[in-house]
């Protein structure tokens, strides 16, 4: 986005009327606590991105009761950290990214020019005491599904215990915001500019179906949010984009070889 474009869209927002600010304590107690530096700092990037892209959420479920069967079968080694959901989701975004290269490239400051990116770094949103943080894993696709967990785990740790430095959160071509051990069934994840999509997930749940035979068959769902720029990406490549992804965690054999 060109510096005239941004400077045209907070035209928009000066002639409202300011936001009520003060005299909370006119109604009771209050207490006054400053907000931590990396969720002051992250807030204000989070507001430019919101008011700047025009955002739509696209909802779907992917069927991950095989997926999550063999995950829970694979065996614990000491010394590594267990396989998780949201790592087996980032192998197949990778693949789905490399078959929709759209997701995977941002705009140029004109807004008239698409550069698709050659990686696939993909940011996981990490959620510390002192706010959101977003560690980049780069090159996924280049790495086997233990590296990328115990990347995670390192990168991670180091989040929520002293903060990241600038460069491990740096770089990012799309990124993955998984809150399923929180709960919750659908959100609207903010777009982590320069991107151009950003995939939510919540928590799985199991859904009666229609079986072969017209008999109920229970299947464990996961619930996604696909968050994208309607600039560069419309509806049905978003709907595009999550059949993929859900076609991709049923293939458990290609999902992780990849």
């Amino acid at each position: 986005m060109s510096g005239n474009e941004a400077k045209s869209i907070m035209q928009h927002f000066e002639g409202l009327p300011p936001l009520q600010e003060g005299g909370y304590s006119n109604y009771g107690d209050v207490e006054v606590k400053a907000l931590p530096r990396a969720q002051y700092f992250g807030g204000q990037f989070l507001a430019r991105n919101w008011a700047m892209i025009p955002h739509v959420t696209h909802h779907d479920e992917a069927d991950i009761t095989l997926l999550e069967a063999f995950r829970k079968a694979i065996p614990v080694v000491e010394d590594q950290l267990k396989i998780t959901m949201p790592i087996l989701l980032t192998k197949a975004v990778v693949v789905a990214l490399k078959e929709f290269p759209k997701f995977n490239a941002s705009l140029d400051s004109t807004g008239k020019k698409l550069i698709y990116k050659k990686y696939f770094n993909i940011g996981m949103a990490v959620d510390t005491p002192n706010g959101l943080l977003v560690p980049v894993l780069k090159d996924a696709d280049q790495k086997t599904v233990q590296e990328l967990v115990d990347e995670l785990g390192e990168l991670a740790g180091m989040a929520r215990d002293k903060g990241l430095p600038m460069d491990k959160m740096m770089g990012g071509s799309f990124t993955i915001s998984s809150i399923g051990a929180l709960g919750g069934m659908a959100f609207t994840p903010i777009i982590n500019a320069p991107e151009v999509a950003i995939l939510g997930a919540t928590k799985s749940y199991w859904k009666p179906t229609r079986g072969d035979n017209n008999e109920v068959v229970w299947k464990l769902h996961l619930p996604l949010s696909l968050s994208y720029d309607h600039r560069v990406i419309n509806g049905a490549d978003a709907a595009q984009f999550l059949t993929r992804i859900n076609q991709l965690v049923q293939d458990l054999q290609s999902l992780v070889n990849t």
